[in-house]
């Protein structure tokens, strides 16, 4: 297991260095979606329209954040993430769209989209539950925020972060994810007692 501090955006070369297990901290431009915002990116492409933000090489992070406006500048509260699975059947078509590097979030993802992150060079870092304080401090600066008409879960925060994490490579571009290990073992485990 190692640890990596990464600057976004993320290159392909880097993605693939990270191994299940690892750590991650990031540090740069980060983007929250959750649902809604994933259908928007998606909407934005079939009509051809460019998105008014970038998310080459970037990292997107399932959460819905609590914001507050002091002085004309948004500042955030408390930003834990947001169950993954949520976004499972439109993951996919966002990251051909985006061709985006990493996805931050909680619990995991169907592991059909291990061939998906393989064939594209995505990771998943798995953020730690209970800690949306502890991670609205190392946000510096909400740069921008984008389709806030969803509602403040639902918008898409641009994140200046310093030392985001720690996260966990829990889905790999190598087709290895932790989930799947952990229930294998599980399984393997619970077979033995039935069988004892």
């Amino acid at each position: 297991m190692a640890s990596f501090e990464l600057k976004t955006p993320i290159s392909k070369e880097i993605i693939s260095k990270l191994k299940m297990g690892d750590v991650v901290y990031l540090n740069g431009v980060i983007y929250t979606a959750r649902d809604e915002a994933h259908l928007e990116i998606i909407k934005y492409h079939k009509k051809g329209e460019n998105l008014p933000f970038n998310l080459e090489n970037g990292v997107i992070y399932h959460a819905g954040p609590i914001m507050k406006k002091e002085n004309d500048k948004w500042i955030c509260v408390a930003i834990g993430p947001t169950t993954s699975a949520r976004m499972n059947d439109t993951e996919e078509e966002v990251i051909k769209i985006t061709n985006l590097s990493a996805i931050v979030g909680k619990g995991g993802m169907k592991k059909e989209l291990l061939n998906v992150f393989k064939e594209n060079k995505v990771v998943y870092l798995a953020a730690p539950g209970g800690c949306a304080a502890l991670l609205a401090n190392c946000i510096k600066e909400v740069k921008n925020v984008y389709f806030l008409e969803l509602g403040m879960p639902e918008a898409i925060w641009e994140l200046e972060v310093e030392n985001f994490g720690p996260l966990i490579v829990a889905m790999d571009s190598h087709g290895n994810s932790i989930y799947e290990e952990v229930n294998e073992k599980v399984f393997e485990n619970l077979k033995t007692m039935v069988q004892s």
